[in-house]
């Protein structure tokens, strides 16, 4: 996708690490991700641009918004992410004006006032980084819950492990955090009021410029600046006092960690607090007004001198909940989840089952289409600028490439294995460079499941092994399973059915001589065993028929699927791949 991460900020604050780090990641998964922000220090992949939202006169947001405009049409932004509240409110109304879906995530506590209450400026989506923080929008702003998502502070988790207590002849008592505004105030008072400069070393690591009232401190306490090697820093102190990503990054390296922040003091993290740490981001966030009892940090900070490091569960709480893949797992999904929902658009998987090339082959269930008719259904398909996709294309899980930029993708499944799918639809395939999923029976030569029926079907061959390897061996077919005689799972105890997906499965892959990704219910019926079975065997995907979310991501193992029948011409199939059919049908 193309995603523009936009920020509000002067100096190094900890939504600009988030939206980098995420940002990141965005790019090496093969995103394009633009950043649009005052200042930009962290390093970053993608390309700046400069907006200095913290100019927040009327003109000016008039202007912030048409740039915004503009960067939205001239880089076919499919997505905007926000970080601040300057910039949400801009990117809001350049979302409105241009139809882009938006998430903002919400990285402390937001003004409360009737205006705000109105106009919430967060776009599709809101992700507070904490509980506490999604609490004071449900109550103070009446953000509905439905709109909300708490997504936590993505980690490098690989970056930060446990290291061996310092041997420093003084206690090091290490402070990470800006010398601005409510963080400066906090590391103001530590310094004057808790901290004894003659029984520790304390160093101050942060980003911002001295200021006149830190003057005072500077022959007692060794004010280090900025770093980027932090997990160095961090190994190096006895005890470090910080907040949000630097308390759980501090954690991550087993260092004993006193999470103080805006907001409150949670204490000395362990297993104990942990989770109230999380849930108000290890201090920074709580109620309006500071709530930190100062006399007591003494206290804590030798308690936290008194060991050399922070437990191994406190730590694997910490990368259970922030590593950055899992945190970049989910903003996928819930780019997924707007970029549909707000469009009412998502990438056909339409349903073939037979081919035939005369009318004498013609029968009574399952539903078939004239060659010819498949001809020009692909044709149509070639001029509308279709590319196809199958389930061993997204076969590492990531269905967000379907929603690649610039490209339109559709995905054609054909049931059952019949051996006019070699002999018919194979050639057509190859004629327009497309490719198909065809999902085989295997304990039948024949359609048994239809011609065994008070209402008689006459036999149709199903593939045999070398027909199916031929099929597979294409380059335009992938192989999935479709259980071995083709029942209704649902009728099936647990065992039966698992006789039939996993034997089915182990036939199919001795004969393609490759793992399957995918799997179609005979009929589209299952129940939960089913998609339970499907997937602790090994398959990656599943298929129903005309159940399942409309949303393809939502439900890897309940995939709804479009039927095509014997009377859907060029114009029939044209308005069920538009991208809006479900959607539309689902509304009637």
């Amino acid at each position: 996708m193309n995603i523009l991460m936009a920020l509000s900020q002067l100096e190094v604050t900890g939504a600009e690490v988030y939206a980098t780090t995420v940002g990141n990641e965005l790019t090496a998964r093969g995103h394009n991700v633009f950043y649009v922000s005052d200042t930009l220090t962290k390093p970053h992949d993608g390309e700046f641009f400069s907006l200095r939202f913290n100019k927040r006169s009327v003109p000016r947001r008039f202007w912030h918004v048409g740039y915004l405009v503009y960067l939205i049409k001239k880089h076919n932004i499919q997505l905007v992410h926000a970080h601040s509240r300057a910039s949400s409110w801009s990117c809001h109304v350049a979302c409105k004006i241009t139809g882009t879906p938006m998430v903002t995530t919400v990285h402390g506590r937001q003004p409360v006032h009737a205006s705000r209450k109105k106009f919430h400026a967060m776009g599709d989506k809101a992700l507070p980084v904490c509980e506490a923080i999604r609490d004071q929008l449900q109550n103070e702003l009446d953000v509905p819950l439905e709109q909300m998502e708490v997504s936590r502070n993505g980690i490098e988790t690989d970056r930060f492990q446990k290291t061996s207590a310092p041997a420093n002849p003084k206690p090091v008592v290490t402070i990470v955090g800006r010398l601005t505004g409510p963080k400066g105030d906090l590391c103001y008072r530590l310094l004057d009021e808790c901290l004894d400069a003659t029984k520790y070393d304390i160093r101050v690591v942060t980003g911002s410029e001295m200021t006149e009232r830190f003057e005072q401190f500077t022959s007692t306490v060794n004010f280090v600046g900025y770093t980027n090697d932090v997990p160095k820093m961090l190994s190096e102190a006895d005890l470090v006092i910080g907040a949000g990503r630097v308390a759980m990054e501090s954690l991550l390296c087993g260092r004993p960690t006193l999470a103080v922040g805006e907001a409150s003091c949670v204490g000395i993290v362990d297993e104990t607090n942990v989770a109230e740490a999380m849930a108000c981001n290890f201090g920074d966030i709580g109620a309006k007004e500071m709530n930190i009892d100062f006399s007591t940090i003494a206290a804590l900070v030798e308690k936290g001198l008194s060991t050399p490091h922070c437990s191994d569960a406190t730590s694997q709480v910490i990368r259970d909940n922030y590593t950055l893949t899992n945190i970049v797992d989910q903003v996928e999904r819930v780019y997924q989840d707007i970029y549909v929902e707000k469009l009412r658009r998502e990438m056909p998987v339409i349903m073939y089952h037979r081919f035939i090339d005369n009318d004498e082959d013609k029968n009574v269930f399952a539903p078939y289409i004239h060659i010819d008719m498949f001809d020009k259904h692909l044709a149509m398909l070639k001029k509308q600028g279709f590319e196809t996709l199958t389930f061993e294309d997204l076969a590492d899980g990531r269905t967000i490439r379907r929603l690649e930029p610039g490209k339109r993708y559709i995905m054609i499944t054909v049931d059952d294995g019949y051996v006019d799918n070699l002999e018919l639809m194979l050639p057509v395939l190859k004629k327009y460079g497309f490719k198909a999923t065809v999902y085989v029976v295997t304990g039948e030569t024949f359609n048994r499941w239809d011609v065994e029926t008070e209402q008689k079907e006459r036999e149709l061959d199903i593939m045999n092994a070398e027909q199916v390897r031929e099929l597979s061996d294409s380059g335009y077919v992938e192989i999935g399973g479709h259980t071995l005689t083709h029942p209704r799972l649902s009728t099936l105890s647990y065992e039966q059915q698992r006789h039939e997906i996993e034997n089915n499965k182990k036939e199919l892959e001795a004969i393609i001589g490759k793992p399957m990704v995918s799997f179609a219910y005979p009929y589209g019926d299952h129940n939960e065993e089913s998609k339970q079975l499907a997937e602790s065997l090994g398959y990656a995907y599943a298929v129903a028929t005309d159940s399942g979310p409309l949303k393809f991501h939502q439900d890897r193992f309940q995939i709804r699927r479009i039927a095509v029948f014997p009377k859907t011409d060029v114009f029939g199939l044209w308005r069920k791949v538009r991208g809006n059919y479900l959607f539309r049908k689902m509304k009637k």
